[in-house]
């Protein structure tokens, strides 16, 4: 009896030493979406970034604007303007079209320029995890490196990355060809052996 007893023991020791190990950080898709071309990463705005909009001779209007989380961005005169899931030309048009409809300015020459974009979010096994800021031309192992390197329980060959605006983490191998957007966090997991 004692030494059936001390089986049982020993299956739960090891059972719940198992389930220790289990983490869990959402759902991770079946299969991957396409990798990102580093062309068509951050080409629109989103909240949070911090943008220079320039309106030629209005040095009054001239400035840098903050976008909301409501995603808009407040300019003297013509008040909110949507700005997050737009382009930087369609912001300028959108800018235009407000000054001159109201009358404020006549032809105005809007540019717009992103300042600082949205950082990306490394967390798992890596040295240093947090916030980063995002740069051009960012990819999973320039940020991993950034980030300090991997840890010695580091899986080496994926990463789990979650998009801005997505539930759902998709896993990409480990590769210079996969690009990083801002706003995205990255996860880089852990090998069992």
């Amino acid at each position: 009896m004692s030494g059936r007893y001390v089986s049982w023991v020993a299956i739960v020791a090891i059972g719940l030493q198992v389930a220790g190990c289990y983490t869990d950080f959402g759902p991770i898709a079946a299969e991957p979406q396409p990798v990102l071309h580093p062309s068509s990463v951050a080409t629109t705005l989103q909240s949070g970034e911090t943008l220079k909009v320039t309106i030629y001779g209005e040095e009054a209007l001239t400035g840098p604007y903050t976008i909301s989380p409501a995603g808009n961005i407040t300019m003297p005169l013509v008040g909110n303007i949507q700005a997050a899931g737009r382009s930087r030309s369609e912001l300028e048009r959108e800018i235009t079209s407000r000054y001159s409809s109201g009358k404020y300015l006549q032809e105005p020459k809007v540019t717009v320029d992103v300042v600082a974009y949205r950082p990306f979010y490394i967390f798992g096994e890596t040295l240093r995890p947090g916030a980063y800021p995002y740069s051009s031309d960012l990819n999973v192992l320039t940020a991993i490196t950034i980030a300090g390197g991997f840890t010695y329980r580091a899986n080496r060959n994926s990463v789990l990355i979650q998009r801005a605006g997505q539930e759902v983490w998709q896993e990409y191998p480990l590769s210079s060809t996969v690009a990083i957007a801002p706003g995205d966090l990255i996860r880089v997991p852990e090998r069992y052996f």
